[in-house]
This record gives C-alpha cells, structure tokens and sequence, in this order.
C-alpha cells in the first residue's frame, strides 16, 4: 500500500501536470473576485474556517451533499484551514467524528494581502466545490484519489478578507483537503493557515 510519502510524490507529479492542462487560454479574462462587503472585524475573526458536518450512509457526488444541507448538518470544531494532507485508511477526515461516508460544508474568510493575479489549486479526496469573493474557483466532483485539476488565474482586485464557502465529501478509504496559491509574481506554494478566519 503506497504510505504518505509516495502519495505526497503523486500529488506533486499531478500538480506539475494540472499546471499545464489548467493554464489559461491566450486572450481569457481571468475571474474577478470580489472582497467581503462590509469587511470583518479582525478583532472580531477566529482562526481557521466554520465547518459543520454530515454523515449520511452513502455519498457519491456533490449533488448528494444538497440533500442533507439543511436538514442534518451539526456543527464541528473548526478547520485550520484547507491543510488536510491525505489520511490513512481509519483516520477521522478533516475535524469529524468518522473516517468515511462524511459532508463537509465550509464558510469563512482567506486574506488576499496584495492586489494582482492570484494562481489557486486544490488537491481533494473525494469531491469538492469551492467559492472565494463570490466566484466558483474549483469544482472536482465524485470519488477519486487525492489530486488536483491544476490551477486557475483569478484577478484580486484589493487585499483584504474575501469570504469562502465549500462543500467536501469524503467515501471511502483516505481523505485530503489542501489549498496552493502563487501571489502576483511568486511561486507556487502551500497556502499558510494564518490567511484563513471566520467569524463565530
């Protein structure tokens, strides 16, 4: 069984990958984001991102997720942010009680400290939808293993606190949630958790 070195290897292979399947195409505006209006209070912001969970018996596909929103959700201890490295087989997915068959629906904040173009990519195991500034930056529906689609150019217009919603669901097996960006200029690299807030 491949241990977590040798998949940290896969996600870095198919992230170099995604970068060049991801890449815009010449002439295509990239998405504007739109910061959070009114901005939060900073004094006000706990660290990390709100989370509350399902867990229904089955769950295959984001469009499951819509089915137990409203209805079966309780609130979970908070997210440091999207810095799940992929599990082993029995470990609780991301701050839930179980290891499979888990919906995790995520609100909150993730500071931008600089106006540009932004790069943003996500690694999920398994589904996973995220909105920032109002945009759908990333969607990656049904069971697969922990990996990216690559990148995407988005435009920031200010810095400031954008406001963050995901849908996450974990089946079977391991489970990852992890979030790189490159500011404007800059490399690629893991998103650091002191950029993500929300307001309890």
């Amino acid at each position: 069984m491949m241990g977590k070195r040798g998949r940290f290897l896969v996600w870095i292979a198919l992230l170099l990958l995604g970068v060049t399947l991801a890449a815009p195409q010449a002439g295509a505006e990239p998405l504007r984001l739109s910061p959070a209006q009114p901005q939060p209070d900073e004094a006000a912001l706990r660290s990390g991102l709100r989370v509350a969970y399902a867990y229904p018996p089955d769950v295959k596909q984001l469009a499951d997720a819509e089915t137990w929103n409203h209805h079966y959700r309780k609130p979970g201890p908070p997210l440091v942010g999207f810095d799940y490295p992929d599990t082993d087989p029995g470990d609780r997915t991301l701050t839930s009680n179980v290891a499979t068959h888990v919906i995790a629906y995520i609100d909150g904040f993730v500071r931008f400290d600089r106006a540009g173009l932004w790069r943003i990519a996500f690694f999920s195991n398994d589904g996973l939808a995220v909105s920032i500034g109002g945009v759908l930056v990333y969607e990656h529906d049904g069971r697969h293993a922990c990996q990216t689609l690559g990148w995407q150019e988005f435009a920031v217009p200010e810095p400031g606190w954008y406001a963050v919603e995901a849908t996450f669901f974990q089946r079977l097996n391991t489970a990852c949630l992890m979030m790189r960006w490159a500011p404007p200029g800059d490399k690629m690299g893991w998103t650091p958790v002191d950029v993500y807030g929300f307001l309890p």
